[in-house]
């Protein structure tokens, strides 16, 4: 499970996310990330830490298929969050093909996009 304070769970967190972040589409989901921006030199500031959130939709599949998804990403990504960089917000949608996928097959995309974005992979 993911920790409670890296839960993306604000709409407008989402939206700055999506709208100002970076994306890496892969094939069973797409990556969005908005890198923090606070100043790790400013005195008395502590780092926020990175937060993520999830969008599946009706298109993965029924109610039980999108809450396994949910799960698995949710899984997924509590290992990789202390990757980001501090105050880093992660929208991981889903896309249709992600209901039929395995675990492996997530954490494979979900590695790549965040290469990707990390700086990692080339385009």
């Amino acid at each position: 499970m993911l920790p409670t304070e890296n839960r993306l769970r604000r709409r407008e967190d989402f939206a700055t996310a999506v709208r100002r972040g970076r994306r890496a589409g892969r094939p069973l989901l797409v990556v969005h990330l908005r890198s923090g921006a606070t100043d790790p030199d400013a005195p008395g500031e502590s780092a926020p830490p990175s937060r993520a959130g999830f969008v599946v939709s009706k298109a993965v599949g029924g109610a039980v298929v999108r809450n396994a998804v949910k799960r698995r990403l949710r899984h997924l990504m509590r290992d990789r969050v202390a990757l980001l960089p501090p105050g880093s917000l992660v929208v991981v949608r889903a896309l249709p093909g992600a209901g039929d996928a395995d675990h492996a097959q997530l954490a494979r995309d979900l590695d790549a996009a965040l290469q990707r974005l990390l700086g990692g992979g080339a385009r």
